[in-house]
């Protein structure tokens, strides 16, 4: 089991900054990549950036350039650093860790969500 909470959303101007955080707990040796979704208002949820636990990144185009993904192993927590914000950018972020398959579990675990409302 893995247990993800996030952190650190909010109401910022656009063009701001905000920085959100998930800490990992349970059984984190099982995971291989962590990564951030988002989900806007009548959206699907979409893939935001990952992070494998090689450091190995990835982004989506729309936020490539203005968002980066980290991670402090000793923390367990993933950090996603979104610069140059955008109204676009309004949704509920959501963290997910993938993790190494076991028999009858999940592929993976999602946190419960954190908002992220960008409006002057």
């Amino acid at each position: 089991q893995v247990q993800l909470v996030e952190s650190g959303g909010g109401l910022v101007q656009p063009g701001g900054s905000l920085r959100l955080s998930c800490a990992a707990s349970g059984s984190i040796f099982r995971i291989n990549a962590m990564g951030w979704y988002r989900q806007g208002p009548g959206k699907e949820r979409e893939l935001v950036a990952t992070i494998t636990s090689g450091g190995s990144t990835n982004y989506a185009d729309s936020v490539k350039g203005r968002f980066t993904i980290s991670r402090d192993n000793a923390k367990n927590t993933v950090y996603l650093q979104m610069n140059s914000l955008k109204p676009e950018d309004t949704a509920v972020f959501y963290c997910y860790a993938r993790t190494i398959a076991t028999i009858g579990g999940p592929d993976g675990y999602w946190g419960q969500g954190t908002q992220v409302t960008v409006s002057s």
